[in-house]
């Protein structure tokens, strides 16, 4: 016999026969609002028309910043500020490409 097997004959069977039994605690956040954070990011980089891009994002960090804190109803009006910014800007530079489209078009075609 190994030392171990003797050693398990020696002590016997353990005393506790009821099966070990874990915890597992599953948190479930009801606050998982969108902070627009990416969107906003992705506007202040590649659109910022009138720096409603940067403004979107700062709303943007004051409401994960409101919402760590646990203040959901300020995180609420800053997260939809952002998300209004962030639709106006995306609005703004889709007008602002499509008017120079138009443009480069119409000079294109009179000369």
């Amino acid at each position: 016999m190994l030392k171990e097997e003797q050693e398990v004959a020696l002590l016997g069977v353990p005393h506790n026969h009821a099966p070990l039994m874990s915890t597992v605690i599953h948190i479930h956040s009801k606050n998982s609002m969108p902070d627009h954070v990416v969107w906003s990011l992705f506007n202040t980089h590649f659109m910022n028309s009138c720096c409603l891009g940067f403004i979107a994002l700062v709303y943007s960090v004051k409401s994960r910043d409101r919402k760590m804190v646990g203040d959901l109803t300020r995180a609420q009006a800053y997260t939809s500020t952002a998300k209004c910014l962030n639709i106006w800007d995306l609005i703004v530079h889709i007008m602002t490409i499509l008017l120079i489209i138009i443009l480069v078009l119409i000079f294109h075609v009179y000369q």
